[in-house]
């Protein structure tokens, strides 16, 4: 009953057999190799246009070079209070970014809005050298609350910041676990809404460390190769992030994992539902749920075995918690049916 993170599981059938495929023999390091030109390639078929892409290992360098990338003297990033590179990156992206300031937007369930993001501007106006420069817009999709951005609000929130000529980055780290559930395709829920860079996560989809920065104007992404090496991010035998983008792409692994996810997700928020003494304030759009519990159940439950964090909320009495529940690929049905019993 492990529900402590996507990223506790291990990583997909079809992802290890890429790697033992590669992992013998010679090939040319620094990511020239055939094998991540190929997925380059890849790359810009999932998009259905040219892309530049560049594998990095986490998503937190994944995020915080691509805001590197965009970054201005005494720049400014807006983007949600609590999302993950204002919250659990422990400063990259200010670190990397030479001091741009994370700008935190409040937002119900995890997302900013495009008029919440046009008040928020309105602190650093254009032409003040005291107040800084804006250089950024970032959201999060699916978002640390495990909601999801409609290509409507993208577009909404696309449309302010390009008023101010702000690049749009999407923090990707459960991409495909939005992208299955709102049913569209990668270009409708990227480009086509404006969005310029996107932090592409796979790590916690079933690979073992694969993340990408894929700028959607190839342009954008000219000279980025420095800032990758430059923060320790170029590996050597590249062609094993490659390996894993080749087993998690094939036959379309990574759509498929993202399903079962997100529907053992959904079973536990039915059960959720169901259960005495439980309240979900939210109803999980991807593969997070955030039920409100006792404290003496949630001890219970992890007395019995269940991995769980809680999470922070307000206003609840001190008896009860809201805990975070995050379904994987590896996630089975009798896992969640154990926990809901136990609840």
């Amino acid at each position: 009953m492990i529900f402590s993170s996507d990223n506790w599981a291990g990583a997909t059938d079809a992802v290890m057999a890429a790697l033992a495929r590669h992992t013998s023999g010679f090939a040319p390091a620094y990511g020239v190799d055939p094998l991540s030109r190929s997925i380059e390639a890849k790359f810009n078929e999932v998009f259905e246009r040219e892309v530049a892409v560049f594998l990095v290992s986490t998503g937190t360098a994944a995020n915080s070079l691509a805001l590197a990338n965009y970054a201005k003297p005494g720049g400014a990033v807006f983007c949600h209070e609590e999302s993950h590179i204002v919250v659990d990156e422990c400063g990259a992206p200010e670190f990397t970014t030479g001091g741009n300031k994370l700008f935190g937007i409040a937002g119900e369930h995890g997302k900013i809005n495009a008029a919440s993001l046009a008040k928020a501007l309105t602190a650093i106006p254009e032409g003040v050298v005291h107040h800084g420069q804006a250089s950024a817009v970032s959201i999060t999709q699916a978002t640390e609350i495990g909601t999801l951005y409609t290509p409507s609000e993208i577009a909404a929130i696309n449309e302010v910041a390009k008023s101010r000529g702000l690049p749009l980055h999407m923090d990707g780290a459960r991409f495909a676990n939005a992208l299955v559930s709102l049913d569209i395709s990668p270009a409708e829920m990227t480009w086509k809404q404006g969005v310029d860079v996107l932090s592409f996560g796979a790590t916690k989809n079933g690979c073992w460390c694969a993340e990408a920065v894929v700028f959607f104007n190839p342009q954008d992404g000219a000279g980025f190769e420095y800032l990758r090496k430059r923060s320790a991010q170029l590996f050597s035998k590249s062609r094993f992030i490659s390996a894993q983008f080749e087993g998690y792409f094939e036959d379309d692994n990574w759509l498929q994992t993202a399903r079962h996810a997100n529907a053992m997700a959904a079973r536990l928020a039915e059960g959720l539902k169901a259960a005495d003494g439980v309240d979900l304030p939210v109803w999980p759009q991807a593969n997070e749920v955030f039920p409100i519990i006792s404290r003496a159940k949630a001890a219970e439950l992890q007395k019995a075995g269940a991995g769980f964090y809680e999470w922070p909320a307000e206003g609840l009495p001190e008896d009860r918690q809201m805990i975070r529940l995050v379904t994987s690929f590896a996630t089975t049905t009798g896992m969640v049916d154990e926990f809901i019993s136990l609840l």
